[in-house]
């Protein structure tokens, strides 16, 4: 009865299974629901992104996963029992019954080996939520960055398709004076057609550039459209002096997440290879006994040694777990290898593109502007006529929008620099 006591009591104790059921319709509801946060920006838009990144998620249900094995790893092997019970057929009908427990002693370290594997690989677990952080940060930004620039080039078009059109209701007057040739309004019809069609172009582009910031922010690209976003922050260079490249290499090496990961990656391999060798030596485990037969009790001590290493010494899993831990190695020093890599090659390029920048906006954007203002002081003056002013603005405008093309790239090598970091140069020691 106190068997059956006992047993129920366990039952009772038991975790139960709870339902979670997945609606897709409910949540793409809730998807298309979403509001953007106010004011609109990289830090409100980052901080969304953060919020309901998908992947992020992911990494967060892993980095679950991992916690929960921790749990089973530092679990010890629940004993067990063995009840027998009956009568024998003698005249005097005796009862007779046993109570036989077994407890299972782990040897040479196992349960420690496996517990510092399970603690190692969440670790790793919480340092892919980290990375997963960041990657959906370089998403946000990077999405910025383009819609940014489609913006951009889409105004400056605008400008320059404006300018001309002008020039050619110029041309198309002289020609009905006589002042022009038709093949000089062709060629000039023909730069007026291009430049309406790269307008569109750029039209197309700053629509797709909507789309792509309101899914790396989580939200559905309607709840972006015509709202304003403050994007001051990429009007000027990102930084007025290039990084020392050393140090730069040195803080990619210390804040990659996936340098880090597969470091304590290698640490879990290696415990798991500790533990395949503790696995030589066999378990044993204890069975003490109580049997009462005829009136008599009758007390044993019964021991099992589990797996007697006859056919072979786990040879098979230790072979298997000194490969993995070659392969983690050599997979991190050729991470390592590559870190370095990205970051001087981005370094090289963020320096190249910052020089870029300078030289369109102090030198050819500067005498454009310079070359304008003087057509325009001659055109005041009388010596100079509406096309030779118009020109001049064309050409002002093609300079300007190759300068922010240049501060475009500029910006997009600094973000190429701080993804191969993983960490924001400015704080770079």
């Amino acid at each position: 009865m106190a068997v059956i006591s006992a047993c129920l009591l366990f039952t009772q104790s038991c975790v139960k299974y709870q339902a979670h059921e997945l609606n897709p319709v409910q949540a793409e509801q809730q998807f298309r629901a979403r509001t953007p946060p106010v004011p609109l920006n990289a830090v409100t838009l980052t901080d969304f992104a953060l919020q309901f990144s998908n992947e992020l998620a992911v990494a967060r249900a892993r980095a679950a996963v991992t916690s929960a094995a921790l749990l089973t790893a530092r679990q010890r092997i629940n004993p067990s029992i063995s009840l027998d019970g009956g009568r024998n057929k003698t005249p005097d009908s005796v009862s007779t019954y046993s109570v036989s427990p077994a407890f299972t002693i782990e040897t040479a370290g196992k349960r420690g080996y496996r517990i510092l594997e399970a603690q190692k690989l969440a670790e790793a677990a919480r340092i892919s939520v980290y990375e997963a952080e960041w990657q959906a940060r370089s998403r946000l930004r990077a999405a910025l960055l383009s819609y940014w620039a489609a913006q951009q080039k889409f105004q400056s078009l605008q400008l320059e398709n404006s300018a001309a059109i002008e020039i050619a209701a110029i041309y198309t007057k002289r020609l009905a004076l006589g002042e022009a040739s038709a093949p000089e309004l062709n060629a000039v019809l023909a730069d007026q057609a291009v430049a309406a069609l790269s307008l569109r172009v750029a039209d197309g582009e700053a629509t797709r550039a909507v789309a792509a910031l309101a899914a790396a922010a989580g939200l559905p690209a309607a709840a972006l459209e015509a709202k304003p976003i403050d994007l001051a922050a990429f009007g000027n260079a990102p930084l007025p002096e290039p990084l020392p490249l050393l140090a730069v290499q040195k803080a990619g090496l210390l804040h990659r997440a996936d340098i880090r990961r597969s470091l304590i990656e290698y640490e879990a391999a290696d415990a798991r290879l500790r533990l395949m060798l503790a696995n030589q030596y066999p378990n044993i485990t204890l069975s003490p006994a109580y049997a009462f037969q005829e009136g008599f009790p009758a007390y044993t001590l019964g021991s099992i040694i589990e797996s007697l290493p006859l056919f072979h010494r786990n040879q098979g899993p230790i072979a298997e777990q000194e490969a993995v831990r070659l392969q983690m190695e050599a997979q991190f020093k050729a991470l390592q290898a590559r870190a370095v890599g990205e970051t001087e090659l981005a370094l090289r390029q963020y320096t190249a593109a910052l020089s870029e920048w300078r030289g369109a906006k102090d030198t050819v954007t500067a005498l454009q502007q310079q070359k304008e203002a003087a057509v325009v002081a001659a055109f005041k003056a009388g010596e100079k006529d509406r096309l030779d002013v118009t020109q001049a603005r064309l050409s002002t405008l093609t300079a300007q929008r190759s300068q922010q093309d240049a501060l475009h790239r500029a910006h997009a090598a600094l973000l190429a620099l701080e993804d191969a970091v993983q960490s924001s140069p400015e704080t770079t020691p």
